[in-house]
């Protein structure tokens, strides 16, 4: 099975390098790796050039935003499967692609989710939240809530069937994909238990109150658009449950994973 991994990047020179060793560093054997950055300012195109040819793609061009440059990537990935890793994030053991395509082989489903870990930027081996995709169902949809993006794994025919990412959403087109890939088409997934990426906090979905509106305003007009009923209070509701993961933590032993 072959696995397209796309990384989106503008100025992410602090963080890019972990990024892209944490996807070449992958013993899945049929790997291609894109990366769309966004006609970065700082050093991140110089030390994507420092990976030379271990980067399938690597396409330096102003974008459109996030989801426009992700896009980017789904146009030229070839894989079976499709996964986007973000610029700050890093797959958390080298075994997350054999084990993404062990399970998808194995089950048969259109797609996969698994685990997720947040972590402060400066203390990458201290957990701060495990955002976890156990227990997930269709109707948290109807709240607004999703499994973490980032564990997401597609076939590739999914995208070609049903579309891309919705550029009109600045900050929830990942959101407005998965509802209509999960709750609309009812495309078929499967759950891995186990943690596949850590993510450092302050991305743009985390930057506050004025943030957390804005995010909820583009979830609100996504779940109308695809014909959910959309409640202010059921959408604002997700935050109570998301107090649980700042104390749950993973089972299984990171460090030995």
């Amino acid at each position: 099975m072959k696995i397209s991994i796309i990384t989106v990047v503008y100025n992410g020179a602090a963080t890019i390098a972990a990024a892209v060793a944490s996807v070449i560093s992958q013993d899945h054997p049929d790997v291609e790796y894109i990366v769309i950055d966004g006609a970065s300012k700082d050093n991140t195109l110089a030390i994507l050039q420092g990976f030379g040819d271990q980067i399938a793609i690597l396409v330096s061009e102003p974008d459109k935003g996030i989801y426009d440059a992700m896009n980017k990537g789904l146009a030229r990935a070839t894989g079976d499967v499709i996964g986007i890793l973000n610029a700050d994030d890093f797959y958390t053991d080298t075994t997350v692609l054999s084990s993404v395509s062990a399970a998808m082989a194995q089950s048969g489903a259109d797609c996969l989710i698994g685990d997720l870990i947040f972590v402060r930027p400066d203390q990458i081996d201290h957990i701060v939240r495990f955002y976890s995709s156990d227990g997930f169902t269709l109707h948290k949809f109807e709240q607004g809530d999703m499994p973490p993006h980032p564990t997401f794994f597609v076939k590739r025919a999914c995208y070609d069937r049903l579309g891309n990412f919705d550029t009109q959403y600045r900050m929830t087109a990942d959101y407005d994909l998965m509802l209509r890939f999960l709750y609309i088409a009812k495309i078929s997934y499967t759950y891995l238990p186990k943690v596949m990426v850590t993510m450092r906090t302050g991305g743009i979905t985390n930057q506050g109150i004025r943030s957390k509106i804005k995010l909820n305003r583009e979830i609100m007009h996504s779940m109308k658009k695809n014909g959910l009923p959309a409640s202010l209070f059921r959408v604002y509701s997700k935050y109570f449950t998301k107090i649980f993961q700042l104390f749950r933590r993973p089972k299984q032993n990171l460090q030995n994973s």
